[in-house]
């Protein structure tokens, strides 16, 4: 187990974006390096796009 995220990224980490592929290549891309999800998923509607957010946590 890794005790630091790698590249100086933070430990914990709010994920935020529109709902589209490009967020969920994000989100798997946390997941890949050894961040794990952390609570349930949020989403709003800004009149235009549904926007997303996932936190996750580093698991190492």
């Amino acid at each position: 187990m890794n005790p630091q995220p790698p590249n100086d990224l933070p430990v914990y980490r709010l994920l935020t974006g529109k709902d589209d592929a490009a967020f969920c290549r994000s989100v798997s891309e946390a997941l890949a390096l050894g961040y794990q999800l952390y609570g349930s998923p949020a989403m709003t509607f800004n009149g235009t796009d549904t926007i997303v957010a996932q936190a996750v946590l580093w698991g190492g």
